[in-house]
């Protein structure tokens, strides 16, 4: 892609890079790099892991400032869900944003340019690579023009009750990792009987939950895992004050 082309992405993210290089490299999936060496290219994965934080960081400010009835754990598990990869994926896809790619070959020909994880991937690359051009200012603005009008959609987060969906995505993209649920306990008469559900990512129980049938138990237990999730800093040591449910 000549660089005379990225004045219309620049137009729709209302921002103008001073350094191109930063722009080509948020638009350059890892495909390319491996194809191309002597092209002497950078991929696009650690910028979309500064764009990560960046993205939820502006979201969450966003949430704040509009949604001042929101408590704290509604507007994290908003936040998650307005990050999540299949709704950046869908606001790369309203940008236009796999026209700018650089692709391999091979991602080319499997249709690289709609696959949500290198769209979510390059969205949130494009973030970064704003941030790192012009600041963070620039970078919020770019964000708020591109997600504000979902967050401004949202009457409340009723809509937002598939737990189990919305951890496996957060769980995928941060810890690259499925969730897995397992039935504790089934106490009761077969008419009301109680079920406990734990759930584990990558070995570590993160959650407990119970319901009145294996699906709502897992939900529960979802719910909490998420709520835990989203507020971890880092990955490897429990968030203060968690304990194991199965101790």
């Amino acid at each position: 892609m000549e660089s005379r082309g990225y004045e219309l992405l620049e137009s729709k993210l209302g921002y103008s890079f001073k350094e191109k290089a930063l722009l080509e490299t948020a638009l350059t999936h890892k495909s390319f790099v491996n194809e191309n060496a002597a092209a002497r290219r950078t991929h696009n994965q650690r910028l979309e892991f500064l764009g990560d934080a960046v993205l939820g960081l502006v979201v969450g400010h966003l949430l704040m400032v509009g949604k001042p009835a929101l408590q704290e754990g509604e507007l994290s598990m908003t936040r998650a869900e307005i990050v999540s990869e299949s709704a950046v994926a869908e606001v790369a896809q309203a940008l236009g944003l796999g026209e700018w790619l650089f692709l391999g070959r091979g991602e080319e020909h499997t249709g690289g340019r709609n696959k949500a994880s290198i769209l979510a991937d390059a969205c949130e690359a494009l973030i970064a690579a704003v941030f790192l051009d012009g600041g963070y200012g620039p970078a919020a603005q770019v964000v708020e023009r591109l997600f504000a009008p979902r967050i401004a959609s949202l009457d409340s987060p009723a809509g937002f009750t598939d737990f189990k969906t919305r951890l496996q995505e957060r769980a995928q993209a941060v810890l690259r990792e499925t969730p897995t649920y397992t039935v504790t306990a089934g106490v009761g008469p077969d008419h009301a009987k109680v079920f406990q559900v734990t759930v584990a990512i990558g070995g570590r129980v993160y959650a407990q939950g119970g319901g009145h049938s294996k699906k709502e138990a897992e939900q529960r237990a979802a719910e909490e895992a998420l709520f835990l999730l989203e507020g971890e800093t880092y990955f490897d040591e429990p968030p203060p004050g968690w304990t194991d449910p199965e101790t």
